[in-house]
């Protein structure tokens, strides 16, 4: 899936959206509370609920997080068949830096 450079780019996108903590925090928390109003996510936030919003829809975006209106509300839900992209593409690079030691190893040996 990952086996080359452009598709490990696209990848990047997953691993931006993560790399922030008050969003890492926000794929947590739906990921083991399961769906969630913005209200809800904001009450147990130390940001802002514009902050929430914000960085929901960089998960969104990130097509880690979904929306669906719910009458006046969104509920928010965690898409965690995208984690399987970030584990392939740490697979690929966990490969390659193995790799890249042995190369190093034999070197270093010779």
């Amino acid at each position: 899936m990952f086996e080359s450079p452009v598709a490990l780019a696209e990848a990047a996108p997953l691993f931006a959206a993560l790399g922030d903590p008050h969003r890492l925090a926000l794929a947590h928390e739906l990921s083991v509370g399961g769906p969630a109003s913005l209200s809800a996510l904001s009450a147990s936030a130390t940001i802002s609920r514009q902050a929430v919003s914000k960085h929901l829809q960089v998960l969104a975006l990130a097509g880690l997080a979904t929306g669906a209106r719910q009458g006046r509300e969104t509920i928010w839900a965690f898409e965690a068949g995208r984690l399987a992209e970030v584990r392939a593409a740490l697979d690929v690079i966990s490969r390659e830096w193995d790799a890249a030691l042995e190369r190093l190893r034999v070197f270093v040996e010779a």
